[in-house]
């Protein structure tokens, strides 16, 4: 059975599964958005443990970040995903998951702070970029290549790239080594007729370059899961989620929901809701991701939430009538 052929009308076929699918868990990277990556060691540890023990593919413990940039004094350890950071996570024994690091365009000395996969428990390198960061990205990418890694690209804030330059780059990403490239709905914006057109022009690309198409979705206007499954029918092959959906404002698919709709027999719930229970729901006082009418304003509005989130951690948070009235101007 092929989840891709739902859209045939026949309800038999939601109960199958594509086995090329993989699924990435990017709940500490994503997360570490909302606290300066400043994970303890016990819950990126508890984190990997249930992403193993359920069978996800793949667990993206933070970024490649700067240190010229980010400050190690005001950012914790998994801006920078260091390996002895890594490996005092890992232990002696690395489970049988992938491990997965963000490298932003502009944001990442790629060159040295990467180095070669055999020096290595990293097995994939995502690259972040903005359309006009392409070129770097593609450096990015080759350097990754050349280096023995895993490489996957998110183009971030397509919804606000115009329709042409999103072809031209789309076609240059194509043409390099990268394995998937994935459509980003970064501010929650999307919907799912817009997902699905969306997905037909980066499938256009996979067919053509012999790419895989991945989907990263944020939630602001709570339609992260259903755009999630929108893109797997539509032919995604690899997909984020995150626990409880923690992660910048809004948050993210969450990836509980995500294995609990996919139906493979591979993918475990259990390990994922005793993580929930025990680490992750016990931050969400502190962290306050999830719908929030600030990030739901944005959404609508297509911009980024870092107004939201600003506005949040001010004295005028629950001021949401002044909130969108500065949004609408």
């Amino acid at each position: 059975m092929n989840q891709k052929q739902v859209s045939t009308g026949s309800a038999g076929r939601w109960v199958g599964f594509r086995k090329e699918l993989k699924v990435l868990d990017c709940t500490i990277r994503d997360g570490g958005l909302m606290n300066s990556s400043r994970f303890p060691d016990e819950t990126v540890r508890a984190v990997y443990d249930a992403c193993a023990d359920a069978g996800i593919d793949y667990i993206e413990l933070g970024y490649k970040n700067s240190d010229k940039i980010f400050s190690p004094d005001a950012y914790g350890a998994w801006r920078f995903c260091k390996e002895d950071d890594i490996n005092r996570i890992i232990g002696d024994n690395k489970r049988d998951i992938k491990i997965s690091v963000m490298a932003d365009a502009e944001k990442s000395d790629y060159k040295t702070d990467i180095v070669p996969k055999k020096d290595s428990n990293i097995d994939l390198i995502r690259i972040a970029t903005y359309i006009h960061q392409i070129p770097l990205a593609i450096d990015m990418i080759k350097d990754a290549t050349d280096k023995g890694y895993e490489t996957t690209i998110n183009l971030m804030a397509v919804s606000t790239v115009r329709e042409s330059e999103l072809d031209e780059g789309l076609e240059m990403l194509g043409q390099t080594p990268v394995e998937a490239i994935y459509l980003v709905d970064s501010f929650g914006s999307l919907y799912s007729e817009q997902i699905r057109y969306m997905m037909a022009k980066y499938m256009r690309i996979a067919h053509e370059f012999g790419k895989e198409i991945g989907m990263h979705a944020h939630n602001n206007l709570q339609l992260a899961f259903a755009n999630t499954i929108e893109a797997i029918i539509d032919g995604a092959n690899m997909v984020d989620g995150t626990l409880a959906g923690l992660g910048r404002g809004a948050g993210n698919c969450q990836l509980e929901m995500l294995i609990g709709f996919l139906h493979n027999p591979k993918y475990r719930m259990r390990p994922l809701l005793n993580c929930v229970e025990k680490h992750i729901e016990p931050l969400r006082s502190k962290l306050g991701w999830g719908f929030d009418y600030p990030y739901m304003i944005t959404g609508f509005l297509n911009r980024h939430p870092k107004s939201a989130i600003e506005f949040n951690d001010s004295d005028r948070r629950g001021q949401i009538v002044n909130f969108y009235d500065e949004m609408d101007k």
